[in-house]
């Protein structure tokens, strides 16, 4: 992924922080009609500017070497095992959960904010979208596209049945065993790998225990979180035989399903305002825990912790 990509993308990281803390200061009962106007305007005026600005980085990028075409289509279903397409749902789901709570803390009331924050994560990442169309390495992707209406539409409905997102999409990641193997491939470094290996993502729906076993006898911050990932992959769709010319070792792709504990981070209550703060700015993290794992090759075993 070029620089300009990867700049392009920290905008949407920024978004998942902020949200977490606004959601520290949020009380999502409250329908006050009283709006901060400077809170609200400040925040869309920074948020239109970091993300004009991203998408200026992002359009510009597909330039980059003469790669622009007319506009196609591309079909990337297979790519990286289906990693990236939660990566994607992910991305919009946080994004759009990030839009609401910005706007309820601002003192927009729950419609409003439903119906312009309700849909945010998806808006944003459509242009990124439309610019694949255009670029002459991808494509515009059916599949991606349909993911992030996926990650959007999972906050919706369910702040619109619910009242409440009792199945949160959460992300772990660690470099993975593979990067060391790729000779800069999977990246050089952590932040690297992040954009690079996708090996070590791995992506959590992550539901409240009480709701999915119709109780309320659990502590109410104990989930269980079901994760996707897949494993020795060294290219989107097959696999490299080398990288600045060092052999890349052969390596079966297979994909892994997992059943874990989590924690639901907001719902822990202590006396101290930090540790509360804390617990919130970890709302889309997933616990390292041990974990069961059944794979595409058959497998099935056990992680005394799963990262």
């Amino acid at each position: 992924m070029s620089l300009l990509r990867r700049i392009a993308a920290f905008p949407v990281l920024i978004s998942i922080i902020g949200s977490a803390h606004a959601q520290d200061i949020l009380n999502p009962e409250n329908d006050s009609s009283e709006v901060n106007k400077k809170l609200l305007t400040a925040g869309i005026v920074g948020g239109s500017a970091a993300y004009l600005g991203a998408t200026v980085f992002l359009f510009h990028s597909i330039y980059e070497d003469d790669n622009f075409e007319p506009f196609h289509f591309y079909n990337d279903r297979l790519s990286f095992l289906q990693v990236d397409k939660f990566q994607h749902a992910f991305g919009t789901y946080a994004a759009t959960y990030a839009g609401y709570n910005f706007l309820r803390f601002a003192g927009v009331n729950r419609e409003k904010s439903l119906l312009y924050g309700g849909t945010l994560g998806f808006v944003l990442a459509a242009p990124k979208e439309i610019f694949d169309g255009f670029s002459g390495g991808t494509g515009f992707s059916v599949f991606d596209f349909t993911a992030n209406l996926i990650g959007s539409a999972l906050f919706t409905g369910q702040e619109l049945i619910f009242r409440d997102q009792i199945m949160k999409i959460k992300f772990s990641f660690q470099r993975s065993e593979y990067s060391e193997q790729s000779n800069g491939y999977l990246g050089e470094n952590i932040l690297d790998g992040y954009f690079d290996d996708y090996n070590g993502h791995t992506y959590w729906l992550s539901i409240n225990a009480n709701k999915l076993m119709m109780k309320n006898k659990l502590p109410p911050w104990l989930n269980i979180a079901a994760g996707y990932s897949a494993n020795g992959m060294f290219g989107p769709f097959e696999n490299i035989d080398s990288y600045r010319s060092v052999i890349i070792p052969e390596t079966e792709r297979y994909r892994q399903y997992l059943i874990s504990l989590d924690v639901d981070w907001p719902k822990i209550k202590t006396r101290s305002g930090f540790v509360n703060t804390l617990c919130k700015l970890l709302v889309f993290i997933k616990l390292p825990f041990p974990a069961l794992e059944f794979n595409s090759k058959g497998e099935f075993k056990g992680h005394w912790i799963y990262f």
